[in-house]
């Protein structure tokens, strides 16, 4: 006879347990269900192949990623329907989801539009983040976002009959819409959240609404579509994009987070490190594990 090992005996313990009636606690805290799917923004591995990418997120300690499948990304959009099957596969060998998909989408007119996202959709690819709309400053604001909304209305009405969520990031900048984020709810309040909602962006809200940041929080809360975390320190009035173990991200944001109801995922962007650092992959990695780590803390 074979000597049992230790897996052999947990497997017929449980075994008696189960045919017994009888809970096993240990186990049914272990498969309880975490609420929030922890994700982050791959950008910075592109040189690595799929399984590769997918091997060393999962290794960090991920659940899956956030990809731009865009121009200059992982995929053009005129792959996608040859080469995000592969993509999502190798995710799938490791254990992971592909949960935001990162476009240069935000018209219907837009590249390959329409054929990427009824491929995201057969793949379950619930989400896109849309490309942002930008003003030009020497024209009156107001008149470009009635144009921006025109265009909104007909890719809303695309998710809907292909059924996946955009979702918009608000990002700084001196011509962004979505900034503020006021300018963007107003386009998207009048639709179903299910069709287009926000990606809240707490880096880029406190850049641009630095100790408002709680009132943009508060007006998104029935459209939050996915939550990034990024941070920065201070650099003359200007962000220096840092690892989140070095910023000034409030503990304030974290509780609001907890308090919410949001379930959705959390994409932690490491996007920060400079120069021949920025060169290597193994420091991007590195630097994900000390952030996840780091961000687990402040959710638990």
């Amino acid at each position: 006879m074979q000597p049992i090992n230790r897996r052999q005996m947990l497997q017929a313990s449980l075994g008696t347990v189960a045919a017994m009636g009888l809970a096993a606690p240990a186990l049914a805290e272990d498969a309880k269900p975490q609420r929030w799917k922890l994700i982050t923004f791959t950008k910075f591995l592109a040189s690595l192949s799929y399984d590769q990418m997918a091997e060393s997120v999962a290794e960090v300690g991920f659940d899956g990623i956030e990809a731009p499948i865009r121009v200059g990304g992982h995929i053009e959009p005129e792959k996608v329907a040859e080469e995000l099957p592969k993509m999502v596969e190798a995710l799938k060998k490791h254990g992971l989801t592909l949960d935001i998909l990162t476009s240069s989408i935000n018209s219907t007119d837009s590249p390959n539009a329409e054929e990427t996202l009824k491929v995201a959709k057969q793949l379950g690819i619930p989400r896109y983040r849309m490309s942002y709309y930008r003003y030009d400053l020497k024209k009156p604001v107001i008149g470009q976002l009635r144009e921006a909304g025109a265009q909104l209305k007909d890719l809303v009405a695309m998710n809907e009959e292909i059924g996946i969520q955009a979702v918009y990031q608000n990002h700084s900048g001196t011509n962004m819409v979505g900034a503020p984020i006021w300018d963007i709810m107003s386009l998207a309040r009048q639709y179903d959240p299910k069709y287009i909602s926000m990606a809240f962006d707490i880096g880029h809200a406190r850049v641009e609404g630095n100790t408002d940041w709680p009132i943009q929080w508060n007006l998104v809360q029935s459209r939050l579509g996915a939550v990034y975390i990024k941070d920065f320190q201070s650099n003359k009035g200007r962000p220096a994009w840092c690892s989140v173990t070095e910023g000034d991200l409030p503990k304030q944001f974290f509780t609001l987070l907890k308090e919410s109801q949001f379930n959705g995922p959390i994409s932690l962007h490491v996007e920060y490190l400079q120069g021949e650092e920025r060169k290597k992959v193994s420091n991007h990695i590195a630097a994900m594990k000390r952030d996840l780590a780091w961000l687990k803390g402040q959710l638990a």
